[in-house]
């Protein structure tokens, strides 16, 4: 992988949680890449145990571990295993998060819907409680876990990853829209809670990328983009979907304690341009 600018990160331990996707492990990889020694977690084992073993034949230093981020009780288990394996954490990359079926609506608007499509109020009342849970309990968890570390040095980096829904919300998708408005809140909560502990705390809010979660919603099953494709598209500036390594930058940055040293509390969107587009 190729890292957007040099930055070294050698000697700090990186706890990455959802890393078993694409976009987490991207993250977990180049912070490995850069000098970490990186705790690698995710509900699915067999997932981050490869991403682990790929990055130590590269000479990293990597160690994949199952976690559920919303078992408190797992959390404390892993966290103690990542300080014997790895040291006390210094960054904590609060990746772990998605959507749910249940929580979705198949119409954007309901004078739209159709006999037999789900609408607003068919939305499963537990699929909404799991989408707030994974995605601000997801958080809140692991920051309760890890963050401990940090503050008994004094020192460290907390990221949290928000999203375009938290400025403006997206259609079909109201439980999501409304957990990462929680995440960038609850970023600016904790940047002012652990402020006189010297623990910074930032969220990036990613724009649209093409995920396993999202592709169905996007693209057709023979590889055609879908109307909300075109959609998305059409009011983006650049044209173009967000890669994950271009999250990368943003991500080196906001960690960067000499380089963002005085940045604490701020959401950064990177978004190929959406949020400066009105549509006209």
């Amino acid at each position: 992988m190729k890292l957007p600018y040099n930055v070294d990160f050698n000697g700090k331990v990186v706890v990455v949680t959802g890393a078993g996707g694409v976009l987490c492990g991207t993250m977990a990889r180049a912070f490995a890449q850069a000098g970490a020694k990186v705790a690698a977690l995710d509900r699915n084992e067999e997932a981050v145990k490869k991403l682990a073993g790929e990055c130590r034949a590269e000479g990293f230093v990597c160690e994949g571990y199952q976690a559920n981020v919303l078992e408190p009780e797992t959390l404390a288990r892993v966290h103690a295993q990542v300080r014997k394996d790895l040291g006390p954490c210094d960054i904590l990359i609060n990746g772990a998060g998605g959507n749910n079926p249940k929580a979705t609506t198949d119409n954007e608007y309901q004078h739209e819907a159709k006999e037999g499509q789900k609408t607003f109020f068919d939305l499963d009342a537990d699929g909404v409680d799991f989408v707030f849970k994974l995605n601000f309990q997801g958080t809140l968890l692991p920051t309760q876990a890890f963050a401990k570390d940090m503050v008994e040095k004094e020192s460290g980096c907390i990221l949290n990853i928000s999203s375009m829904n938290a400025y403006t919300p997206l259609t079909k998708i109201p439980a999501y829209s409304g957990a990462k408005a929680a995440i960038s809140n609850f970023t600016q909560w904790l940047a002012t809670h652990f402020a006189g502990s010297k623990i910074r705390c930032n969220a990036i809010a990613p724009g649209f990328l093409v995920s396993k979660q999202n592709r169905a919603l996007l693209f057709h099953e023979d590889g055609t983009p879908t109307a909300r494709t075109q959609k998305i598209l059409g009011g983006t500036p650049t044209g173009r979907f967000v890669e994950s390594e271009e999250l990368l930058g943003g991500v080196f940055f906001l960690c960067d304690e000499k380089a963002a040293s005085a940045i604490t509390g701020v959401v950064l969107p990177i978004d190929a341009g959406f949020s400066a587009y009105c549509g006209v």
